[in-house]
Parts: C-alpha cells; sequence; structure tokens
C-alpha cells in the first residue's frame, strides 16, 4: 500500500500547512455534515440546521453545506440562498444488478426538482449509471461517499468497489472510517485518476475537524479545482481515542434533559447500544429525577472511558478491513 499511497502523500497536510494556504485564499469547506433532518441524528438544539449554520459561520467555513439522509428539509428550514450556503443532499442508491449493494452518493447545488428527480432515480428505478448520467448532464457536483462501507448485516461486495469508482469524479476520505479503508480510497483514487476530499461525516456536530482546501470565488470553481486534483485535504481517521470521545459527546446529547424529550423517546438509529441508551434515559424515573438521571450519565462515561466498548469496535472493524482487502484487486479499468 506505501508504494500506491507515495503520490497522493502530499495532498494530505497538517492544520498549520492548511493554515499558510488560507492566508492565500484557498478555501476550505467540510463536505459531508449531518443535521436533525437526517433520520440518524439526535433531535437536540445543537445539532438542529441553524445551530449548525451559525457553528459554520463561527468557524470560517468558505462553504457550508449539509447532506443529510435522502432529504433536503434542512433547507426548508434556512431558506436556499443564505450567505455561504450550498444545497447538498447524501443520497442512497441501491443498484441490486450492477452495484449489488447500498452507496452513499452526496450531491451538491441541486434545486427542489432535481432532488426529486434524483430520488425516483434512486429509490424507485434503482439505477445507478442513470443516477450519475443524470448527475453529468445536469452539471451537479457529486462525490462517492466511503467507498469500503456496507449497510450493516449486508454481504461483503468490496471486488465491486473498482468500477463503481470509476463513475464518480471524487472520493471520500472520511474521518470515521479506519486508515485501512482510507488507504483504499487513496489507492482507487491513484490508480484511476480520481480526486479526494476529506470529510468529517458528522452525525454530533463535529464538522470541520477534517476538511478540504481548493481556491474557487464560488463553490462551482472550487468543486471543479478539486475534481482536477487542485486540491489539498487536512485528514485524520477512526482511532480508539477518537471513538471514545466521539460516545462521550453521544452520551452528552442522550441525557440533556434541556431539548424535547419525546422527539428523543422515538429516535432510533438501528445501532442496538445507542438504542438502547435512549430507552434508558428517557425512562419516566430519570426524566423525574436529575439525580438519577446524572448517576445513569456518569455509569455510561464510566463504560465509555474504559476504552472497551471502543476497543471492540476497532477490532470487529479491522477484521472487516482485512477481509475487504484480502478481497479487493485495484487495476486499471481504463
Amino acid at each position: 500500500m506505501g508504494r500506491r499511497l507515495k503520490n497522493y502523500q502530499e495532498k494530505l497536510i497538517a492544520p498549520e500547512q492548511a493554515a499558510g494556504l488560507m492566508e492565500d485564499g484557498w478555501k476550505r469547506a467540510d463536505l459531508h455534515v449531518h443535521t436533525t433532518c437526517s433520520f440518524d441524528v439526535l433531535p437536540v438544539r445543537s445539532l438542529h440546521p441553524e445551530s449548525l449554520y451559525e457553528k459554520s459561520l463561527a468557524l470560517g467555513m468558505d462553504f457550508i453545506t449539509f447532506t443529510d439522509h435522502d432529504t433536503m428539509d434542512a433547507y426548508e428550514i434556512l431558506g436556499w440562498d443564505r450567505e455561504k450556503l450550498v444545497p447538498g443532499v447524501e443520497m442512497t442508491v441501491y443498484d441490486p444488478e450492477f452495484a449489488g449493494h447500498v452507496l452513499h452518493v452526496n450531491v451538491f447545488e441541486l434545486d427542489r426538482e432535481e432532488f426529486l428527480e434524483l430520488r425516483e432515480i434512486s429509490q424507485v428505478e434503482h439505477d445507478l449509471k442513470n443516477f450519475v448520467r443524470y448527475l453529468k448532464r445536469h452539471r451537479l457536483p457529486f462525490m462517492y461517499n466511503h467507498p469500503f462501507w456496507f449497510k450493516f448485516h449486508e454481504e461483503l461486495n468490496p471486488s465491486a468497489v473498482p468500477k463503481l469508482a470509476n463513475l464518480f469524479p471524487v472520493l471520500e476520505y472520511n474521518m470515521n472510517e479506519l486508515k485501512q479503508k482510507n488507504e483504499l480510497t487513496i489507492a482507487l483514487a491513484e490508480r484511476f485518476g480520481k480526486s479526494i476530499v476529506a470529510t468529517t461525516d458528522t452525525h454530533s456536530g463535529k464538522l470541520g475537524q477534517v476538511y478540504t482546501l481548493a481556491k474557487g470565488d464560488s463553490f462551482r470553481e472550487y468543486f471543479r479545482n478539486i475534481e482536477k486534483g487542485r486540491n489539498y485535504i487536512v485528514p485524520e481517521d477512526l482511532t480508539r481515542k477518537l471513538l471514545i470521545e466521539e460516545m462521550n459527546t453521544w452520551i452528552d446529547l442522550i441525557f440533556d434533559k434541556s431539548h424535547n424529550t419525546q422527539d428523543v423517546k422515538n429516535y432510533l438509529t438501528g445501532i442496538k447500544s445507542l438504542d438502547a441508551m435512549v430507552k434508558i434515559s428517557r425512562s419516566t424515573l430519570l426524566n423525574y429525577s436529575p439525580r438519577l438521571n446524572r448517576t445513569a450519565m456518569n455509569l455510561f462515561y464510566m463504560i465509555s472511558n474504559t476504552g472497551l466498548p471502543a476497543s471492540f469496535y476497532i477490532y470487529s472493524a479491522k477484521s472487516i478491513a482485512r477481509e475487504i482487502e484480502k478481497n479487493i484487486e485495484i487495476k486499471s479499468q481504463k
């Protein structure tokens, strides 16, 4: 893998180097951020589109986009034409014949009508090639999210990823993925002449921890430079330490009583441990007893800070990454 990464290493830079580029006019953006409009984000005030928009402005992001799962409700809330705001969405595409598994695709600068047409192609036609043809025909910026991610309980299909990557101009280096998977993504990008972006894919409000730098007075120009490989990324990979921090953030959010209890009570991620925590936090006893709520919260902190849940997750993720690497052969399809 080291040989494959050689030509792309110069694109991975530290925050100190990025600061120098930004002084010279390079723009930065986190191109994968979720708000409360996504089904798997807790309905708390700090993750509301308005809160995250204000946070992005405070962080000095040059372009702000929210990419919720198969919905653009964030823009109905915020308005479609605000300072630095770029309409975006993460589309779920399942093409059983060509792809064989679920893909996530980020699309930017689309309007309501284009979104509805893309949703028809992705959810009714299940036609990835037609989906990509539509994007190109309408000249919409788009990228292939976490190429080596597979839906929970879905059969691994890594051998299909190279042919799928060839359809996309940009591949994602995802902060929530292990280094092994992100290195495979860079290998794909290098082999097929694709560009890479670094994103947080945050579901807990930690936007801007990683980002992509490129020049451009408009988002279209910025993304065009990314497509041409005229960009740098400030990346980070999933580690045990970062995972513990993320788990503690979720504990904070789940046991916070300042938001609408009923909304959180009905919230489900599909991740058993998180959903169980939500049910416990919303029990009648904890709702009416701040002391018991704090005790339960501290208990979950204690479990999280042992590092055991994080270590177990990392171990499982590494096993999957090894299985993918063993079954994938990145060869040119030009």
